[in-house]
């Protein structure tokens, strides 16, 4: 059995490494089509061994795809998804744009594999910020419940697309050249220039990133929360079934490229002892537990980075409230943020029609 697979967003920050994360998979690809928008059409982008044509996307592109993956945004995943499962295929969605539909499964699939349907479907692949914390914390919950969650990220650059990655390239271009400094140079100054100078040109952040911490990931909304907040607080209650768990989340973007980071505090239910939730995490499919702080070994962006499993550390108790935990979280937020997650859904449909 082989499968037709089209790749929707190819040409994108997640949809590359989606084609990397296929070719590693256990599916098997007869055919692979990768879509994007008509200015990328023509490009050439390699896999298992081959170069594979980018198409421009048409209603005639999922005729006969068995699997359809998405990341080119909401609104393209609101034009053609509808178009895609008409045609049949399976679709799993990087986007916004049907996450909270009730009608719409969203799938973690080491918290809820419950969630996919026997039948082809549309699947929500979550937020890449709520998608590690909540492999964090499932494998926590199914041993001691927990009530309350509080949640400060550290998003990569790359969280943004292609865009925000320039806009850290280019402000790192314009300071060495504001500075004087050469390639070459090992000087480093104070200052990153005027506190006041403006973000890189088409920069999708308020405020330059180069040497920053920005407080707001995606638009504001009406009670101070952003988005970005917002989502983690939805998607984290629908992922784990759990309606009425408090979620409280502060998202901050930061000059890191690749890898998300989060500063989790969890409330259990039952008590819960540090070597005990160290030794569960261990055991929890996906999970990497690296937890030795006295020989500074915690999880860091730049080892998560290009890494499958979602990293654990730091792991402590609240010395105030009884119950709670303490717990960073790091993890690449291209692979099990996004294309690694999708493919990991993908998988086990692959493997279930293959009994």
């Amino acid at each position: 059995m082989t499968w037709t697979v089209a790749i929707l967003g190819a040409t994108g920050a997640v949809g590359r490494v989606m084609r990397t994360c296929l070719e590693a998979s256990s599916i098997e690809v007869g055919e692979l089509r990768l879509l994007a928008t008509p200015r990328s059409e023509g490009a050439s982008l390699p896999f298992q061994g081959r170069d594979v044509r980018v198409q421009a996307v048409s209603p005639d592109a999922f005729q006969g795809v068995d699997l359809a993956l998405f990341s080119a945004g909401a609104s393209a995943s609101g034009d053609w998804a509808g178009v895609a499962r008409a045609a049949g295929a399976w679709v799993v969605d990087n986007s916004s744009r049907w996450r909270m539909d009730p009608e719409v499964p969203l799938v973690v699939p080491e918290v809820n594999p419950h969630a996919i349907p026997a039948a082809p479907a549309l699947i929500a692949n979550p937020n890449c910020s709520t998608i590690q914390m909540v492999a964090a914390l499932q494998p926590i919950h199914a041993r001691y419940g927990i009530h309350r969650v509080i949640v400060s990220t550290y998003q990569a650059v790359s969280g943004t697309g292609e865009k925000g990655i320039r806009a850290l390239e280019m402000e790192s271009e314009r300071w060495r050249t504001e500075a004087g400094h050469t390639g070459e140079s090992n000087a480093f100054p104070f200052s990153y220039g005027s506190p006041d100078a403006p973000p890189a040109a088409q920069s999708p952040y308020p405020h330059p990133i180069l040497g920053n911490v920005i407080p707001q990931c995606d638009v504001v909304l009406e009670d101070g929360y952003t988005r970005e907040e917002q989502k983690m607080i939805d998607e984290t209650r629908k992922i784990m079934e759990l309606p009425d768990l408090i979620v409280q989340p502060t998202c901050v973007r930061v000059p890191v490229v690749k890898a998300h980071s989060e500063a989790v505090y969890v409330e259990t239910n039952q008590p819960a002892n540090v070597e005990d939730v160290r030794t569960l995490l261990s055991q929890s499919p996906g999970i990497a537990l690296l937890d030795d702080p006295h020989h500074a070994a915690y999880p860091l962006p730049r080892k998560a980075a290009e890494t499958d499993p979602v990293w654990v550390g730091r792991i402590r108790k609240d010395r105030c409230v009884p119950n709670g935990l303490h717990l960073w979280v790091v993890a690449d937020n291209l692979r099990k943020g996004a294309a690694l997650n999708a493919l990991q859904i993908a998988e086990q449909i692959w493997e279930r029609a293959a009994r």
